[in-house]
């Protein structure tokens, strides 16, 4: 992932170093485990444990062998006798990558879990700040109904958590090892062994591998993140909307200093919501690789190594650095309350159509006989850019049925905040 999008500890679990790092502690776990096992000297077994490789040497050593994993080795042999003998023995690449990637991703999803949990909580306080503040309400982008800008909020916060068990089921989908040897028949390697080496390194085993980890498990890990990242998506894009110069409901953060636009002074773009939603797109990039890198050749193939090294890094890469931004927008943007009400009052009123509509039902009209009633008022008032309640106040064929006072308590913007706290309670805001 390029510089601009990454941060310095989701940086580290995926640089070269501590890839490197990963794959010495679980070649010196399996050396642990065998010397428990007698077959290795005790004496042998302390200086493997002071084992060391040289990264740079290792990247020699692959210009010429073509294989990252032997190269490594070759580099760690280099800081041991004889002892090298009994480094890496009866494993094949897998055991030590894949078990190294698996401590990876925990690594890298415990930093998401963090991230998660602050923007969740962000969420939180800003859905409580706002729980009463009165909004309109939009379906296909045209007003529907009132309602509380904190109900919007909390349906993110629910959201949310809703992603944070699946990421924390994701994490133990991945947080799986294999120490079982070529195509996985622990010919080589016993599977006490293997349950011993995964137990020491805080992993579960892969209870029928072939030489790899099953990529199912990557798969849904990817997509996990896309999941959080469409979500993220979603609720950048509401901001988007309510930013537009017609609407103007909600701002993200603008800085002090901060500029919009090369040739226009005046403008404050919501470029910071439209960045989440253009690195959101990759996310169904990284699912569709990470598909196909489910079925591979009979026991193994290494067509998923590659694109591997790409999105599981990127991906993780990049969730962390949108929930951190998406943090500080929804922690700082700016809430207009009053100009909620001004929009609410733009459509005439209209946003009490069903309430009229009802309180006719309840006089005994028939539901569709009230309903074209109401309709023919709410068009007149569209068409004559009049008040709602003027309109029907002045039909004797709804003043039938009710009077002006009836008609008058039927806009009442609190009536839809009624039920906001029972709201608030199902999910214990």
């Amino acid at each position: 992932m390029i510089e601009r999008y990454t941060r310095p500890e989701m940086a580290h679990v995926w640089s070269e170093e501590n890839k490197l790092d990963k794959w010495l502690q679980v070649e010196i776990a399996v050396c642990e485990a065998w010397t428990e096992r007698d077959q290795i000297p005790r004496e042998a077994m302390q200086k493997i444990r002071g084992a060391r490789y040289d990264r740079e040497k290792a990247a020699e050593y692959e210009r010429e062998m073509h294989h990252d994993l032997n190269a490594f080795l070759r580099s760690v042999a280099d800081s041991l006798g004889d002892e090298s003998r009994f480094v890496h023995m009866g494993l094949t690449s897998n055991d030590v990558g894949d078990t190294a990637l698996a401590l990876r991703l925990v690594e890298a999803t415990e930093i998401l879990e963090k991230d998660l949990r602050a923007l969740t909580e962000v969420v939180a306080t800003r859905a409580r700040e706002h729980k009463d503040t009165i909004c309109i309400g939009r379906s296909h982008g045209v007003h529907a109904e009132p309602m509380s800008f904190g109900l919007k909020l909390a349906g993110w916060y629910d959201e949310l958590r809703r992603q944070a068990h699946r990421l924390t089921h994701a994490k133990e989908q991945v947080a799986v090892g294999k120490i079982s040897g070529p195509v996985g028949s622990h010919a080589t390697v016993p599977p006490d062994l293997e349950d011993d080496v995964c137990g020491r390194l805080g992993l579960l085993v892969e209870p029928i591998s072939t030489q790899i980890v099953m990529r199912d498990r990557h798969a849904y890990f990817i997509s996990v993140l896309a999941l959080i990242a469409a979500s993220l998506e979603r609720f950048a894009t509401e901001i988007r909307h309510l930013q537009r110069t017609e609407v103007l409901e909600v701002e993200e953060p603008f800085g002090s200093g901060q500029t919009g636009s090369s040739s226009m002074p005046h403008k404050r773009n919501p470029e910071k919501c439209e960045r989440i939603c253009g690195l959101a797109r990759l996310f169904r990039g990284y699912t569709v690789s990470a598909m196909e890198n489910v079925a591979l050749w009979h026991e193994r193939d290494i067509s998923h190594s590659s694109a591997e090294r790409v999105i599981l890094a990127d991906a993780c890469i990049l969730l962390d650095y949108m929930l951190d931004l998406f943090t500080f927008i929804v922690r700082d943007m700016v809430i207009h309350p009053n100009r909620m009400r001004e929009n609410l009052d733009a459509s005439y009123g209209l946003a009490f159509s069903q309430r009229v509509l009802l309180a006719l039902i309840d006089k005994g009209l028939k539901r569709q006989d009230a309903y074209k009633l109401v309709q023919v008022n709410a068009m007149r008032a569209w068409d004559k850019r009049s008040p709602y309640l003027d309109l029907l106040a002045d039909d004797p064929r709804v003043t039938e049925h009710l009077s002006q006072d009836e008609l008058a308590s039927l806009f009442d913007h609190t009536f839809y905040l009624k039920h906001v706290d029972d709201s608030f309670g199902r999910i214990g805001l």
